[in-house]
């Protein structure tokens, strides 16, 4: 049934749940995992340790800091995955707007299925702009699940 699933993730709690969720479906489909990961500079202090609602960053991070939390988050996802019994077959990174890059990854492995956690590490633009799991909802050509 889903023989090509994409991940977003973003580190966050929601997201490693998603992950979780999509490796178990992978088990019983025998599917391939892509994790996507687009790093935002506003969510790099989280991907880098600092704790929960930390949002006292008072410069942008630099491009090697922002680089170094996408290996993180993508380290991290691929250690869930292992964990599990799953290997990741290809991972995805990018700038700009998470759902975009989702989708574009989605459609390049010719995905049946993107799974993403409900809410991520967005800030409260996410209420003006609308969520990634909105816009994927929206836009995915492919069936999409979003995990709470």
């Amino acid at each position: 049934m889903f023989k090509k699933i994409v991940v977003g993730i973003d580190g966050s709690e929601l997201s490693e749940n998603a992950l979780r969720l999509a490796c178990d479906l992978a088990g019983k489909y025998d599917s391939e995992l892509y994790l996507v990961h687009t790093p935002q500079p506003h969510t790099v202090a989280f991907a880098m340790g600092a704790v929960a609602g930390y949002h006292a960053v008072t410069t942008m991070p630099s491009h090697l800091e922002v680089q170094e939390a996408c290996e993180k988050v993508l380290n991290s996802g691929r250690e869930i995955a292992k964990g599990l019994g799953r290997d990741i077959t290809k991972t995805h990174t990018g700038d700009g707007d998470p759902a975009k890059q989702i989708i574009a990854c989605a459609e390049q492995c010719g995905a049946d299925l993107i799974v993403t956690g409900r809410r991520g590490l967005g800030s409260v633009g996410a209420l003006v702009q609308g969520s990634t799991s909105q816009n994927l909802n929206h836009w995915a050509k492919c069936a999409c699940l979003s995990v709470a």
